[in-house]
């Protein structure tokens, strides 16, 4: 089964849209939530997926699956106050070996001025060594009230 392993941390001050680069805007909305397994669609001008996650903290289980706009739409209702609008921005981090890409969300609505980095690793002894760059604020991993599905419910923890 295809794991996913992430950091994710705070971005209390957003760069530029210079520096960030393009970005994609998505909407994205929680079908199914079963402490620890969140079923999503994400919908952006060019794709359409359903995502199922379990687990929690730095290792979780992830299957991603493309489907149409049609069948994407056709599901958005029942996401009703449990969705979330970003524009997710990749941007590569350092210039040594390896380097890594952080997707860098840019929150809109009612999550407007939040700013989330997520980073993938190949494994969970490269996710310990990474050391995150001075733009990236407090680590997020293991505080539910920061997941997207959280958010997608509930709003920002801290305000």
């Amino acid at each position: 089964m295809p794991i996913e392993i992430e950091r994710k941390f705070l971005v209390p001050d957003v760069p530029s849209t210079e520096r960030l680069g393009p970005g994609t805007h998505l909407r994205q909305g929680y079908l199914a939530e079963d402490e620890p397994v969140e079923v999503r669609v994400r919908i952006s001008e060019t794709a359409a997926h359903l995502t199922v996650k379990a687990g929690a903290g730095l290792s979780r289980t992830e299957v991603d699956i493309a489907i149409t706009a049609h069948d994407a739409e056709a599901l958005w209702p029942l996401t009703v106050g449990r969705r979330i609008e970003k524009t997710r921005h990749h941007v590569t981090l350092g210039n040594g070996s390896p380097r890594y890409v952080a997707d860098v969300d840019v929150y809109s609505g009612t999550l407007t001025g939040l700013g989330v980095a997520e980073v993938e690793f190949a494994s969970e002894s490269d996710a310990a060594a990474f050391d995150p760059p001075d733009w990236f604020g407090a680590e997020l991993m293991g505080d539910s009230a920061w997941s997207n599905a959280t958010l997608a419910r509930h709003g920002r923890p801290d305000t």
